[in-house]
């Protein structure tokens, strides 16, 4: 089943294997490069079922973080996009833009304006550390916006659709989780109003695009500065979080995790994709350290190619629909292809070189 086909909504994928989104910084000014558009084809050429970019800098003045970010706030970059997008689908390929808003990662003397410090829920990055600026009702309004009028760019350069990055600790996943939503309005409180925030933007985002346009949103419980963390202890908890944006209009949820193969609560031996699924009934992906024998701690660490067989038996037996590729594509863009031919041993091993050079 994973190397067959799979129909997400009304898009048909060669397969049931992405390219997860990874950070490059390769982007100066914001403007994807001939070699971001090289990047992205020679995987599409490859075989990858559907491409989710790296994250793209939400139009909005507070929204980044880290150097050479991709974004869409200009005609260059927009064109840049443009031959992204041609380069994947002359390919046969998929490709979903993921939208990126770092809320408190950012810093005051950051780019584009120097003077916007990072906005979160409640002024909090983590629970007791009270450093950013606290969202009013008026800046959540403008974020809301923002990712609305970023998705319709998105869908006019030609993607087959957007996904809300809500993970890793960043704004969507501040607001989120309780260690860092203190709110006491409309936005916080309970673990449905701390989902309203999400859930607004994809009934925005669901507005201003066509209906067969996808809208996607990934989620985690660990958090960048806290592998600990999480937005729910138990399913029930987790089926408050994830049902109000499923609501809102989701088509698909993406489950990060560090490791695939890792139970997520006590007294179940199945990982978050698997409850995710269960919950939500909508397709679902999983990611984590796939076909690597080392997990997601350290980016620069180096990495052997390992077996698949866990990822196949689980979307045989429907625990989830898709899998995520991220480490192993970067190291091997034939990463597909020789797993789809069995040819493990071929597979170039995950090294830092990958991670720093785009190829």
């Amino acid at each position: 089943m994973l190397f067959d086909e799979y129909k997400l909504k009304n898009l048909t994928l060669r397969n049931r294997i992405l390219m997860a989104p990874m950070t490059r910084n390769q982007s100066p000014g914001g403007i994807p490069t001939d070699e971001v558009v090289s990047y992205y084809s020679r995987r599409a050429k490859a075989e990858v079922g559907m491409i989710i970019t790296e994250g793209i800098e939400l139009s909005h003045k507070a929204s980044s973080a880290y150097p050479n970010v991709p974004r869409l706030d200009s005609a260059d970059a927009r064109e840049g996009w443009k031959k992204v997008v041609a380069g994947i689908k002359n390919n046969n390929g998929a490709v979903i833009a993921q939208l990126w808003h770092c809320g408190g990662f950012r810093k005051l003397g950051m780019q584009p304006e120097p003077e916007v410090p990072g906005y979160t829920a409640s002024g909090l990055v983590a629970p007791g550390k009270k450093v950013a600026y606290e969202m009013t009702l008026e800046d959540i309004k403008e974020t809301i916006d923002a990712y609305a009028s970023d998705a319709k760019i998105c869908q006019n350069l030609g993607f087959d659709g957007v996904e809300i990055h809500g993970a890793h600790g960043y704004l969507i996943d501040n607001f989120l989780w309780s260690g860092t939503n203190i709110r006491d309005d409309l936005y916080g409180g309970s673990i449905e109003k701390r989902s309203n925030f999400v859930s607004d933007i994809i009934k925005a985002v669901r507005e201003n695009v066509d209906d067969e346009f996808i809208v996607g949103l990934r989620f985690s419980q660990w958090k960048q500065h806290d592998f600990e963390a999480k937005l729910a202890t138990n399913p029930d908890d987790l089926k408050k979080v994830l049902l109000p944006p499923i609501k809102a209009g989701l088509d698909y949820l993406h489950s990060s995790m560090r490791r695939f193969w890792e139970s997520e609560f006590e007294n179940s031996e199945e990982n978050l994709a698997y409850w995710t699924k269960k919950i939500s009934n909508i397709p679902t992906i999983g990611v984590g350290s796939v076909g690597l024998d080392s997990d997601f701690i350290d980016m620069t660490a180096p990495a052997n190619p390992q077996s698949i067989d866990k990822v196949m038996e689980d979307i045989s037996n429907g625990k989830y629909d898709l899998i995520a590729v991220g480490r192993a594509l970067l190291s091997d863009h034939e990463w597909v292809i020789k797993m789809k031919e069995g040819r493990l041993g071929d597979i170039i091993p995950y090294t830092k070189e990958a991670l720093m050079n785009l190829y």
